[in-house]
């Protein structure tokens, strides 16, 4: 059995508004509880551990959804932060090997056929993996002046989705090595690549969007609203 990890520390800054983003409510209930929801309805996920802002007023007090337990722990300022604080919040029964599945707040589409191939996946490689999508559109470097410098080549280049799944082990050393070299991990996959690991890719669900702008909340609205 696997358990969820999800930082929800932050503020949502790029976003902008008073409420963090992940409090922000589509389809009848936050963001949030949408990635949560996602999360704990498979049966292969135990339970949830959920890194909040310290005096968060937002938290709603769930202590359980979907019928299994949801613990919270206070998170730091950076999502690395958050995630060693949700390790250390898991329940003693949690072995070291047991797979964890770090999933973004603010990311409410999650569909369990994705988790299922995740969680699969990760289990055969002990390197853990990540689900993602191949980039399709054409990219174009830019120079200082805002002109076209060059076009990059797209072959086998992919956008780093979540969940992320790694053992909890190998999740914990990974980011306390990263935090001691002084390196901002800005997902699980880069720290564990740092200690010369290569995370399995799984193809992810196109729609499974994270909330970064008013026209993405927009979106997931819609996709939440018509999900079958």
């Amino acid at each position: 059995m696997s358990w969820a990890l999800i930082p929800a520390a932050g503020r949502g800054l790029r976003f902008g508004g008073a409420r963090p983003k992940q409090y922000l409510e589509v389809a009848g209930k936050p963001l949030l509880a949408h990635a949560m929801d996602a999360l704990l309805a498979h049966p292969q996920v135990e339970g949830a551990v959920i890194a909040l802002a310290a005096d968060d007023p937002y938290w709603p007090g769930w202590t359980t959804r979907q019928g299994k337990p949801v613990i919270t722990c206070t998170g730091g300022g950076e999502r690395a932060d958050s995630v060693l604080a949700a390790l250390e919040a898991l329940p003693a029964s949690v072995a070291d090997d047991a797979l964890l599945l770090v999933h973004d707040a603010a990311r409410p589409n999650l569909h369990a056929d994705d988790i299922g191939r995740l969680i699969a996946a990760a289990e055969a490689c002990a390197e853990g993996a990540i689900l993602a999508a191949p980039v399709r559109d054409t990219l174009k470097r830019a120079d200082g002046d805002g002109r076209i410098a060059a076009t990059e080549p797209r072959e086998r280049l992919w956008r780093a989705l979540t969940p992320q799944a790694f053992r909890r082990d190998l999740l914990r050393r990974a980011l306390l090595a990263a935090r001691a070299d002084g390196v901002v991990a800005t997902d699980e996959a880069m720290a564990v690549e740092r200690l010369g690991l290569r995370p399995r890719l799984v193809e992810g669900r196109e729609d499974n969007l994270k909330v970064t702008t008013p026209a993405d909340l927009a979106l997931a609205a819609f996709l939440l609203e018509n999900r079958e």
